[in-house]
C-alpha cells in the first residue's frame, strides 16, 4: 500500500484554500465601513493566496499530526495562517526585489502603479504601487495573528506554540534585513568559504525556518512534543529548510517559467547573491567570474545572455556543487528525523516525503 501524499491527503491544499478564503470573507465585512477603495487592497491578497504549494501549511499540519494530534477545521485554521505570514513575505520580498510577476501575474506593487497610472493620479506611480503593497503586506501579518489566535485550538494549545510563531515573525524580518544589508555591503574582498557562510546565514533566517523548521516546530509545540523531540525536529527542519531555498536558488535560473510563475534566469537580473553565484566566483576563473558579474543586476539581461550565464555556471561546476548542497542536507534533514522519537507512523511516512516534494527539481 503506497503513503499518501502529505499535501494532497487528507485534501490539505483544498481545505487550507477554504479556510484562507472564509478569512478573507470575513475580512472584507471588517474594511467595509471603510469604502469600496480598499476593496483593491484585500482583492490582491486574495489573488496571492489563490494556489501555491502550501508547504508552510503542510508542515505545520504534519508536525501536529506526527505528535499524535488530532485532525479537526481548528488545525487547518492554525496550518492556513501560515500562508497568510507567506503572503506577507512574499509581497514584502516584491517590493525589495523590484519583482515584475509573481506565479504568473504581475506583482501586488506592480499592479497598484499601474492603477495608478490609468487613474491618472496625481504623485509617482511606482511610489503609489509600494505603498499599497506595503500595507497589504501588513494586512496580511495581522490576518495571520489573527487566524493562529482564533483557530480553535485549545487554549493551552496555542500558549505552547506561540512563543514559536512569535520567534518566526521577529526573524523573518531581521532576515529580510539580513539579505538587504548583505546586497548592499557587497562580496568584494570576501574569499570563498565566507561568501558561502553569508549565504547560508540568509537563508537560514530569510527563508529556512519559516518555510519548514519553525511551521514544524508551531505544531509539534502545540501537540506537546518534548524537549528532545523537539531538538531533532528542530534539526531536521533547519536542514530541510535550507535544502529548500537552495532548490529555489536554482530554479530562479534553471527553472520553467511555466512552473515557476516567474521569467527563467530572474534572479540573475534581480542580482541575487546565491550559492550558485557563490560557487561560480570561487570555481570559475577571474574571466569567467567578471562575465557573470557583469550580468549580474542587469534588469535589461536578456534570454540568450542568460543562457550564456547558465552554461557559464554548469561549465565552472557551480551546478554540481549546489546540487550537493541541496543532497547533503537532505540527507541530514532524513538522518534527524530517524532520531526523532515519539512520532505517529503516518506523521513520520509524511515527514520523509515532504522531503523529496520540498526539494523537487521541478515546481
Amino acid at each position: 500500500m503506497s503513503t499518501p501524499h502529505p499535501i494532497d491527503v487528507p485534501q490539505l491544499r483544498e481545505r487550507v484554500q477554504a479556510a484562507l478564503d472564509e478569512d478573507l470573507t470575513h475580512q472584507r465585512a471588517v474594511l467595509d465601513e471603510l469604502g469600496p477603495q480598499v476593496t483593491r487592497l484585500v482583492d490582491e491578497v486574495a489573488a496571492l493566496l489563490t494556489g501555491g504549494k502550501r508547504l508552510r501549511a503542510a508542515f505545520l499540519f504534519w508536525g501536529y499530526r506526527a505528535l499524535g494530534g488530532p485532525d479537526s477545521p481548528a488545525l487547518i485554521r492554525a496550518a492556513s495562517s501560515m500562508e497568510m505570514f507567506q503572503a506577507a513575505a512574499l509581497l514584502h520580498d516584491d517590493v525589495m526585489d523590484e519583482s515584475d510577476l509573481r506565479r504568473g501575474r504581475p506583482t501586488a506593487h506592480r499592479t497598484f502603479a499601474a492603477d495608478h497610472r490609468q487613474q491618472a493620479w496625481s504623485g509617482e506611480s511606482h511610489r503609489f504601487g509600494h505603498a499599497a503593497a506595503i500595507l497589504a503586506g501588513n494586512l496580511c501579518l495581522t490576518w495571520c495573528d489573527s487566524m493562529f489566535a482564533t483557530s480553535g485550538l485549545r487554549p493551552d494549545e496555542i500558549a505552547s506554540a506561540r512563543s514559536e510563531f512569535d520567534n518566526m515573525r521577529t526573524q523573518l524580518m531581521a532576515g529580510q534585513y539580513l539579505d538587504v544589508l548583505d546586497a548592499a555591503q557587497g562580496w568584494e574582498g570576501l574569499d570563498y568559504a565566507e561568501r558561502i557562510r553569508r549565504c547560508r546565514t540568509v537563508i537560514r533566517y530569510k527563508s529556512g525556518k519559516y518555510s519548514v523548521e519553525q511551521p514544524l516546530l508551531i505544531g509539534a509545540r502545540a501537540a506537546g512534543a518534548g524537549p528532545d523531540t523537539l531538538a531533532a525536529l528542530s534539526a531536521y527542519g533547519l536542514a530541510l529548510g535550507e535544502a529548500f531555498q537552495i532548490r529555489d536558488d536554482v530554479l530562479g535560473v534553471y527553472g520553467d517559467p511555466a512552473a515557476t510563475g516567474k521569467p527563467a534566469g530572474d534572479d540573475l537580473r534581480e542580482g541575487k547573491r546565491t550559492v550558485l553565484v557563490a560557487h561560480a566566483l570561487g570555481l570559475g576563473s577571474d574571466e569567467d567570474a567578471a562575465a557573470l558579474l557583469d550580468c549580474l543586476g542587469r534588469p535589461d539581461l536578456t534570454d540568450e545572455q542568460v543562457g550564456v550565464c547558465r552554461e557559464l555556471l554548469e561549465r565552472v561546476g557551480a551546478v554540481r556543487a549546489t546540487e550537493e548542497m541541496i543532497s547533503q542536507s537532505s540527507g541530514a534533514a532524513l538522518r534527524a528525523l530517524e532520531e526523532t522519537d515519539g512520532l505517529t507512523d503516518e506523521g513520520r511516512a509524511a515527514l520523509v516525503e515532504l522531503v523529496s516534494i520540498s526539494t523537487a527539481r521541478s515546481t
